[in-house]
């Protein structure tokens, strides 16, 4: 059975933080799904189509990589997916002990499900989504902190 993974996020927009950790994480599995998780009660600063659009293209030369949407409890997808693992990145620990509530939740619920944490690495545990959001609503340049290959004004 092949080592399927679920990397699920808003990826509002991917930042290299995302990045590091799905490239990292590529040795360890078959397929990972970068799943964007969709939550009609959430405002997006970007569309779908646009942050779906950016990690193809971030990883349009690794095969083992796929790039989907979902709506409703990840551990549902990942029964439907039939993945084993739910990829994690952790930047802190208050990162942890969120992950870690959910992890054991979902546990619960999809017993043969487990959740793969990765540290980032130290250059970028500052950064977040929300926080290349905010440099862009204020005009500034957040380039520095997303994958080299994507255009945020495209």
């Amino acid at each position: 059975m092949d080592k399927i993974a679920v990397f699920p996020g808003s990826f509002d927009p991917i930042t290299k933080g995302h990045e590091s950790i799905i490239k990292r994480a590529l040795p360890l599995f078959d397929k990972i799904i970068v799943a964007i998780g969709v939550n009609a009660e959430k405002q997006h600063f970007f569309p779908i189509q646009k942050r779906m659009k950016w990690i193809q293209q971030v990883f349009q030369d690794e095969p083992k990589i796929v790039v989907d949407k979902y709506s409703g409890m990840t551990v549902d997808y990942c029964r439907k997916m039939n993945a084993g693992f739910i990829l994690r990145g952790l930047r802190t620990s208050a990162d942890f002990e969120f992950e870690r509530s959910i992890g054991q939740i979902n546990k619960k619920l999809y017993p043969e499900i487990e959740t793969i944490f990765l540290l980032t690495t130290p250059e970028l545990t500052a950064l977040n989504s929300s926080i290349i959001r905010d440099i862009i609503r204020h005009g500034g340049d957040a380039s520095p902190f997303v994958p080299e290959s994507i255009d945020l004004f495209d």
